[in-house]
């Protein structure tokens, strides 16, 4: 079945940087787009970025372009969300998903802290 595992969160201070992993597997990986939500406390899950199966088109939300990266490795099987400078409002639940037939998929989640 499809799994997708988030990891690479942690509580870090303004400024500094994290790298979020996304592993998946149950699923032919690098046919697939893959985009990174967040979720903030009491509030809805906001995209973030988006990666497509073959890299060609990234999108970025506005508030992160130049600072975040998203990249991909097909033949790992795993999607990378590089955060740099990172401020108090990229708090939040990071998610890596999927959409396969017309259903979407989700990770666990990991969590991003960020100290002012």
């Amino acid at each position: 079945q499809v799994q997708l595992v988030e990891s690479g969160g942690g509580s870090v201070q303004a400024g500094e940087s994290l790298r979020l992993s996304c592993v998946g597997s149950g699923f032919p990986f690098g046919s697939y787009d893959f985009d990174w939500y967040r979720q903030a406390l009491g509030k809805e899950r906001d995209f973030v970025a988006l990666i497509r199966h073959d890299s060609t088109i990234i999108n970025y939300k506005d508030s992160v372009k130049g600072r975040f990266t998203v990249s991909r490795d097909n033949a790992k099987n795993v999607v990378y969300l590089q955060m740099n400078s990172l401020k108090a409002d990229d708090a939040g639940v990071y998610y890596c998903g999927i959409v396969m037939g017309g259903q979407r998929y989700w990770g666990q989640g990991t969590q991003v802290t960020v100290s002012s």
